[in-house]
């Protein structure tokens, strides 16, 4: 150890030697000082600087910054670099946490003396400073809040007074910890809606390399709960107002409607203007459900129709055709109904579709009450349990649930069919083939079944 001292205070030695030889009188070197021999000790104190945090000796690196930020400041760059360096190895190495907030608090203050000496530098100049300042506030005092908050707002303030917009990534950042506060009551509803609306600008036509901030920026605040209906409302409708034809403003609105699960008149309004723009079958079929819950079934048959005019992918036609025949059930028209789950499922020859049976079974049944006789009513109920046991195993891969209900509703079938009495009347016996006479179902064959007693 002596001897590794012994050579840092000799090439200490041969440091100062070489200064010794410049001219420290020349008007290159006023910034370190007003005299030649102040400027010579402000020089060897940075090059002292540099060379005691290599060697890891950080107290009496401290004392070669503390002369630097007193004597010369604005004399180079370097001092503040190597000055967040130094308070960061305190910081780690801080014994206690009164300790650790000392050189967190200098480590914050070294970017405001940066900033006034070189706030004008054309790269690392005003918005650089305050945007390495607000994250390493955020770093090492995550719990000041209020503090954090103000450090990141200046330092997008200053991007946008230096560079006409800010970056992307530090208003993702900032508006997660935002977020996260008005998760903690910290701040409120409006704070949230205000930021959003100011802050959305600067992810406009932004590059393709940065579109993941977009997405950050966008999920926070959907998954905020601070964007409920009313207040998007309030932030999107003058907007829209202003320019109905901005696709990509009616895209964000109705993804964010979306997203809050909005009914409003409003959002019809904003999905009609978005599918007028870009028509999807996905689209249309919310635009259906949102009229249909409105009991304006022809509106929603309308969107489900126009839809299926243009769709060409099998897999959507059957939802859209699916969607219509639930539609035409809702509004009590069978046949109709009937008709689109037949093409739903004849879409695709090669697979059929369990929940269009399903529904087929339900169709077939509610069109019994055309039957006269209670034999013929009672039939149909053979139909449908055929269509749905079809259905049971397809439903049982796509949707478990719908298969539970669909299991109890083949044993509500069962029990309505004829009774032995009925089929030995009208001398049916138990297996045999059997035509259905009357309702939608006519023509259809099936098995005759007894009801079970």
């Amino acid at each position: 150890m002596k001897a590794v001292k012994l050579f840092i205070g000799f090439a200490f030695a041969l440091i100062a030697g070489s200064a010794s030889a410049q001219d420290f009188s020349d008007p290159q070197y006023a910034k370190w000082g007003e005299t030649p021999d102040q400027r010579k000790e402000n020089i060897l104190a940075s090059t002292f600087l540099k060379e005691e945090l290599n060697n890891r000796n950080f107290n009496q690196a401290a004392l070669y910054l503390q002369q630097l930020l007193q004597n010369c400041p604005g004399a180079s760059e370097n001092t503040f670099v190597r000055g967040v360096t130094l308070y960061k190895q305190k910081i780690n190495r801080a014994r206690s946490l009164a300790e650790k907030n000392v050189y967190v608090d200098s480590l914050l203050l070294l970017y405001d003396i940066r900033l006034e000496y070189f706030g004008s530098h054309p790269k690392r100049g005003k918005a650089y400073i305050l945007d390495r300042k607000a994250r390493e506030h955020l770093t090492y005092k995550e719990s000041d809040r209020e503090g954090i908050r103000k450090s990141f707002e200046t330092a997008i303030a200053a991007q946008v007074e230096v560079n006409g917009a800010a970056e992307p990534e530090l208003v993702a950042i900032y508006f997660k910890n935002l977020c996260d506060d008005y998760s903690n009551d910290i701040v409120d509803a409006m704070t949230i809606m205000n930021a959003y609306d100011v802050n959305s600008k600067y992810f406009e036509n932004i590059d393709e390399s940065k579109a993941e901030f977009k997405n950050q920026f966008e999920t926070c605040f959907g998954a905020s709960g601070a964007a409920s209906c009313e207040n998007l409302q309030k932030i999107f409708e003058p907007k829209i107002a202003a320019n109905p034809s901005d696709e990509a403003l009616l895209a964000q609105t109705f993804q964010l409607l979306a997203k809050a699960n909005c009914k409003s008149d409003f959002f019809i309004s904003v999905t009609e203007m978005y599918y007028g723009i870009k028509p999807q079958s996905s689209v249309a079929m919310l635009l259906a459900q949102l009229y249909q819950d409105k009991k304006e079934f022809g509106k929603a048959k309308h969107y489900l129709r126009e839809a299926l005019a243009k769709e060409t992918v099998a897999d959507e036609r059957e939802k859209l055709l699916a969607r219509i025949g639930i539609l035409e059930m809702t509004a009590n028209n069978y046949t109709e109904a009937i008709k689109a789950f037949n093409e739903s499922i004849n879409v695709d020859d090669t697979d059929d579709d369990g929940l269009a049976l399903y529904f087929l079974a339900q169709c077939y049944v509610a069109s019994s009450k055309d039957c006269g006789s209670e034999l013929a009513k009672h039939s149909i109920y053979w139909v449908a349990y055929d269509f749905v046991q079809k259905a049971l195993p397809l439903l049982e891969v796509t949707d478990a649930s719908v298969a539970a209900n669909a299991k109890n509703l083949a044993n509500s079938y069962r029990s309505v069919f004829p009774t032995a009495e009925e089929c030995f009347f009208a001398e049916l016996k138990e297996g045999a083939t059997y035509t259905i006479n009357c309702g939608a179902a006519k023509g259809m064959t099936t098995k005759v079944r007894y009801r079970a007693q």
